[in-house]
């Protein structure tokens, strides 16, 4: 997976997606999501990082279906809140 941090006014922004969506656009139902290198763009990370990542979040996004099942899995994202988009998973979520 690929790991993005930044700093916010808000908190912590982190990105995540699978190595393999990093660049494609997906399209379904009038929905359109394009993963850049300019937001998702980051360091190679494992579970473990992404986890602790995610565990500081204020937001995240992530896309594919590995960041996604890892984020549904360690309880950060409920799988009714998860977008199918054409062959991928996109979820988001804010910890206020």
């Amino acid at each position: 997976m690929i790991l993005n941090e930044r700093e916010t006014d808000e908190g912590l922004l982190v990105a995540v997606c699978d190595d393999d969506v990093l660049g494609e656009t997906f399209e379904d139902d009038g929905v359109s999501l394009t993963v850049t290198e300019e937001f998702y763009g980051g360091d190679e990370a494992d579970e473990q990082t992404v986890v602790d990542s995610l565990a500081r979040a204020s937001v995240a996004n992530l896309v594919g279906t590995e960041a996604v099942e890892l984020a549904i899995r360690e309880g950060f994202v409920d799988e009714a809140n998860v977008l199918e988009i054409e062959t991928t998973r996109h979820a988001q979520f804010l910890r206020m």
